[in-house]
């Protein structure tokens, strides 16, 4: 639609000129030029011949109406999973732990008004407590492009921990609990994916996603993608101190993740006017660069075995304890003193930067469209899954949707 409107512009500006021109007499007399109506009819004969030479007739039909209007609802969900290993730093000993966040649904109805593959679209949030998301599409015989922005805080959490001895067997028994964050985490991801198809001129991704053409026979066609994602992983609220504690003083991870993918889709078309599709593309991190914030605390994880508590007051002016020392063992803390916590300090430690090794993604879609008439009906699902990992923790981000469509050709 907005190359239209530009190119609409362009030829009635060119005319406008023209006529100034003819009107100073600086021009020999000419043929008058079309009309703006006239215009528009040859550059909508172009955009029609352009879509029908892209594609094979047997396989693909391109409607002879190409106007579409469209009802959407749509549900977008993202799930959150953070692994950590916790070790006594003088023993064998260690703790892993899991935190898992799932913020509650984003639903949105809105309408789709276009042109062929290109035109606008509108929606309407229908929950308020879902954070912020945006995104864009837009698919044609060869490629495809998607772009979603999720921003979202939760302090709805499930914890599970279990602890193990030198030997390798389990020191107790495991803790599992659902509840709440002291303070919620935010998290912040966008995801950029652009596809080609090797085979555009028999299987179309178009005919399940946005119905713009139809699929007559089942076809399947290999496909290059490529993807940008980056995310943000924030906790550094000052009420969770005690899980940046266990988790080696981390309040807040940064994510920049560039990913090369072959894949394969295929267009089942059962009986005509019905066809449904998958597609599965695995991804390698080519470029995987985290960045960690840190803060040091006046305790870490070690026995203190042999040692002498002579540690005395905290100093937080000069981050030392009476004895000069920055780190008190916390083994040296008595099981039955539960102040310990609230002498505990934290500071900030700056930052790093490291350059993790591949990691293996996965982008997979599904996809369901029925045309009788001029009227189409859909049904579309995208789950994307990123890992990232940082020293002993490890997040894995789980991203998807689910969308109901119904429409007209006008």
């Amino acid at each position: 639609m907005l190359r239209i409107l530009i190119i609409c512009g362009l030829l009635f500006s060119i005319n406008a000129a023209g006529q100034e021109l003819d009107s100073i007499g600086s021009l020999p007399p000419q043929k008058s030029a079309p009309t703006l109506k006239a215009r528009l009819r040859q550059l909508q004969d172009f955009l029609d011949n352009k879509a029908r030479s892209k594609v094979d007739p047997r396989f693909i039909e391109v409607p002879d109406k190409p106007w579409r209007v469209i009802l959407r609802y749509k549900v977008n969900e993202v799930d959150v999973e953070s692994d950590n290993r916790t070790d006594v730093s003088d023993t064998e000993e260690y703790m892993e732990w899991k935190l898992r966040f799932k913020p509650p649904m984003a639903s949105s109805i809105g309408f789709w008004v276009g042109y062929r593959g290109t035109g606008l679209s509108y929606s309407f949030s229908l929950n308020k407590n879902a954070g912020r998301y945006f995104s864009i599409s837009c698919t044609g015989a060869k490629y495809g492009f998607n772009f979603r922005l999720r921003r979202f805080n939760t302090d709805e959490t499930s914890f599970s921990a279990v602890g193990y001895n030198a030997d390798g067997t389990v020191d107790g028994e495991p803790l599992e609990t659902e509840g709440r964050m002291p303070s919620p985490v935010w998290i912040r991801s966008v995801y950029l994916n652009g596809y080609y198809v090797f085979n555009g001129r028999r299987y179309s991704q178009a005919a399940a996603y946005n119905q713009s053409v139809i699929q007559r026979r089942s076809a399947g066609s290999f496909l290059a993608g490529a993807t940008w994602y980056q995310s943000s992983f924030d906790y550094s609220n000052d009420d969770n101190a005690f899980f940046m504690f266990i988790g080696h003083g981390t309040h807040r991870i940064k994510v920049h993740q560039a990913n090369l993918g072959l894949g394969y889709g295929y267009n089942f078309v059962p009986f005509k006017g019905f066809v449904i599709n998958a597609m599965v593309m695995p991804t390698l991190s080519v470029y995987n660069r985290v960045k960690v914030y840190k803060y040091d605390f006046n305790y870490d994880f070690s026995s203190g075995d042999g040692e002498i508590d002579d540690y005395g007051e905290w100093n937080p002016t000069t981050h030392t304890w009476a004895n000069g020392k920055t780190h008190k063992p916390l083994g040296l803390v008595p099981d039955e003193d539960e102040d310990w916590y609230n002498e505990a300090n934290f500071w900030d430690n700056g930052s790093e930067t490291q350059y993790s090794a591949l990691q293996l993604n996965v982008d997979v879609r599904l996809g369901i469209a029925y045309n009788w008439k001029n009227y189409f009906i859909g049904l579309q699902a995208q789950l994307n899954r990123f890992s990232y990992k940082q020293d002993h923790n490890k997040i894995r981000l789980f991203d998807g949707y689910a969308r109901v469509a119904v429409g007209v050709r006008l």
